[in-house]
Order: C-alpha cells, then sequence, then structure tokens
C-alpha cells in the first residue's frame, strides 16, 4: 500500500489512526500549494482531486478519509478507535458523521471561501458571502458538543476513537486559519488538550 499524502487536516485524520495504530505505510508527497492534486497524474488516482488517497496492494485506490481508516482497520483487526462490538462501531460512526457534516465541513468552507479564496477560487466553486455564516454555524455546532461532552473524557466516553482525531486535525487546523478555540466551550478546550498531548497528535 502506499498513502498520498499532503498538507491539511484530512490527511492528518489518517496519519493519526496510523500513528495510533502503529501501522507503517509508505507515503508520497501530493503538492496541494502547486496544484499536483488537480493534475492528470492525481486525477486518475482521485477523480475528485482530493487528498489524501490510499493506494491498495491491488493497483486500486480508495478514498474519503472515514473509508480509509474504517478500511485500514479491516485489514488489522478491530480496536477501540472504531470500536470492538457492533455498538462501539455504531457509536463511532455516529459521532464521526455529526462532526464531519455539522462542524469539520462548515470550518473548512468557511476558510475556503474566506481565508483560502485566493487559493482555491479557481480550482472549487466558491462562495464568499457564507464564508462567516459557515464559521458562525460551526462555533455554534461545537457549543453544542461542548455540551454533550460533559462528564466524558473523549467524544464516545472513556474510548479514545476515530472521531476524537476527526474533531482533532479539524479544530487544530482551525487554530491555524482564523477559527481559535473558544475558551467558553471548556470540556472541549480540555478534551482538546488530552488530545494534543497523545503521540499521534505530532503525525
Amino acid at each position: 500500500m502506499k498513502l498520498y499524502d499532503s498538507m491539511g487536516p484530512n490527511p492528518k485524520v489518517v496519519r493519526m489512526f496510523l500513528a495510533e495504530r502503529n501501522i507503517e505505510i509508505p507515503k508520497q508527497q501530493v503538492d496541494l500549494m502547486g496544484g499536483e492534486n488537480r493534475q492528470a497524474e492525481h486525477l486518475a488516482r482521485n477523480p475528485s482531486g482530493q487528498s489524501p488517497t490510499l493506494e491498495l496492494d491491488d493497483g486500486s485506490f480508495l478514498a474519503e478519509i472515514t473509508v480509509i481508516c474504517e478500511y485500514l482497520e479491516e485489514k488489522n483487526g478491530a480496536s477501540d478507535l472504531i470500536g470492538t462490538t457492533p455498538e462501539a462501531r455504531a457509536e463511532t460512526r455516529m459521532w464521526s458523521r455529526r462532526i464531519d457534516l455539522q462542524i469539520s465541513e462548515p470550518l473548512t468552507n468557511g476558510f475556503r471561501f474566506a481565508e483560502g479564496l485566493a487559493l482555491f477560487k479557481d480550482r472549487v466553486r466558491t462562495i464568499p458571502q457564507a464564508a462567516d455564516d459557515l464559521k458562525q454555524l460551526a462555533q455554534e455546532r461545537l457549543s453544542w458538543l461542548d455540551e454533550q461532552m460533559s462528564g466524558k473524557s473523549f467524544v464516545c466516553g472513556d474510548r479514545f476513537s476515530l472521531a476524537d482525531i476527526l474533531l482533532y486535525a479539524f479544530l487544530e487546523f482551525g487554530t491555524q486559519v482564523g477559527q481559535p478555540l473558544n475558551s467558553a466551550n471548556a470540556n472541549i478546550s480540555a478534551w482538546f488538550e488530552r488530545v494534543n498531548s497523545r503521540d499521534s497528535a505530532s503525525a
């Protein structure tokens, strides 16, 4: 296998997952700033022109970060990261979907349509007038999640999971692009420090 890697929160999710599972995969960097991901060679791997992309041993390709992580989990045996029971796996997928749709997507598009507009305006459909509302939506859902995190060490309770990795990678990215953590969200702030202290956070 080979991971086509790059800068950005999406590849960070997969790298953190690999680090938590102690899985080693060769990596090849894709130059997003130079637009390599929009060139024919990469589009043949991933027609969405995104990163990361996992090349399998049979020469086929997988994209989408949760799909890649679940594939790696199936290939290497079940763990708490996704869940060792049907109930735990369902819980991980439920929270991962909530975080992806309600927080990661508006946060990232808020960046693309504002601070990242110069980079993205000729690559994807951008809606600059929506940027502030998208950022606000992400913050509102983070405040909602802060309430849900009361009394919990991690998103799924005492179990560190893919949902935590997903949330951490995108909140870390937010702090770098003008969407800092809201200190009023005390549960999320404490959770962020717990995850930030893990070895995988530097992956």
